[in-house]
């Protein structure tokens, strides 16, 4: 018995060292351009493949069965969606036409590139490029989707081209041709403060609170499955509580400083559990089709919210940022705005991204579930 449970911890061990070794990778020049997930999954991946840990356990079903569903109300606790309508403002606009092109994509890819599991890929690529990672890990939950070899190679694909997007993202304002098609907004330059910070309450509480709400909204969200009968949809009532709470109650979710930075630890974990229970060959197999059925998604939500961002008469810079907040989230899309100097999108970035965080796994779990015929 000793010895069992000495190699559980040693596993656990392990996933979290390389759950912490994917954020530290993250500050490395080398490991920016892969981000903390993708360096966790390589991690895990690389050892489970050489044999040093195995490919499979049931440690692996407690991460998606507990640190999952824990981590996703840590992530939420800013998703105020007052606050995201009130001021977030033209990119907002141009933040949900990006999503409708995220589904178009969608739908698009799952029409013409085939690809196992494709109903529910879309699903998780319509999440993932309407929020983030957290919400391809939630709506891969939420469909059942729980096909390690698929994820990770999603996953991979999913980085691959993020890297080509941005790059894409950050080039076209200064395609000259195409910045004079939109207009120049006034504003775009101007104060990116984020505004109505709370100060975080003192030493341990706030990450003692944060988990306490989170297991309570965890616990509220199965209650309601098992009281509606609704197979899977344990993470979408979750979520919900957990955006009404930053919604209605926005001063005490911003006190609970630490809330975030758990949820990102946790969601390491599960990246790295992803990667040390995918198989090689179903990794080198998949990876082609979900390289070629991502592309498509993305190709497709580019071209909408170029379009529509040109009859809504935005300005380029905001079409842009919303589209890095569709596909990468808050971090990224703020990063962006900040580095090219629009000091005025930084907020509304933020607010768009969290936006999607708050709305993208149910999103892709309809999406999901409708090609699936239910």
């Amino acid at each position: 018995m000793s010895a069992g449970i000495a190699s559980e911890w040693g596993l656990w061990a392990v996933l979290l060292g390389a759950g912490a070794f994917g954020l530290w990778a993250e500050g490395t020049r080398w490991g920016a351009r892969l981000s903390a997930p993708v360096v966790a999954i390589a991690a895990t991946f690389a050892l489970s493949n050489l044999g040093l840990i195995p490919a499979a356990s049931p440690i692996y079903d407690r991460v998606w069965q507990w640190l999952v569903p824990l981590a996703i109300p840590l992530l939420l606790l800013r998703a105020d969606l007052r606050r995201i309508v009130r001021e977030a403002g033209p990119l907002l606009a141009a933040y949900v036409a990006g999503a409708a092109g995220t589904v178009l994509g969608a739908l698009a890819a799952h029409a013409l590139v085939p690809v196992p599991e494709a109903a529910r890929l879309a699903g998780v690529f319509t999440a993932t490029y309407t929020g983030g990672s957290m919400n391809y890990v939630a709506t891969a939950e939420a469909l059942g989707l729980h096909d390690a070899g698929l994820l990770a190679a999603g996953m991979a694909a999913d980085n691959l081209l993020m890297t080509v997007l941005f790059v894409v993202l950050f080039a076209l304002p200064g395609v000259r041709a195409l910045r004079r098609r939109y207009p120049d907004r006034p504003g775009v330059e101007g104060d990116g403060g984020m505004r109505g910070a709370e100060a975080a309450l003192p030493g341990p509480l706030p990450a003692a609170a944060a988990l306490a709400l989170a297991a309570a909204a965890c616990a509220a969200g199965y209650a309601l499955e098992a009281l509606t009968g609704l197979r899977g949809s344990a993470v979408l009532w979750l979520t919900a509580l957990a955006v009404a709470f930053a919604t209605l109650a926005p001063d005490a979710a911003r006190r609970l400083a630490d809330a975030e930075r758990i949820g990102v630890l946790l969601m390491q974990v599960f990246f790295a559990a992803i990667g040390a229970s995918a198989h090689v060959g179903t990794v080198l197999r998949a990876g082609p089709a979900l390289l070629a059925f991502a592309g498509t998604v993305l190709a497709v939500h580019l071209a909408v919210i170029l379009l529509a961002g040109r009859l809504l008469r935005l300005d380029l810079r905001e079409v842009v940022v919303a589209s890095n907040a569709n596909a990468g989230g808050p971090t990224t899309a703020a990063a962006m705005a900040s580095a090219a100097g629009w000091r005025g999108l930084v907020t509304p970035a933020v607010l768009c991204g969290t936006l999607g965080y708050a709305g993208g796994t149910f999103l892709g779990t309809a999406v999901g579930r409708w090609l699936a015929g239910g």
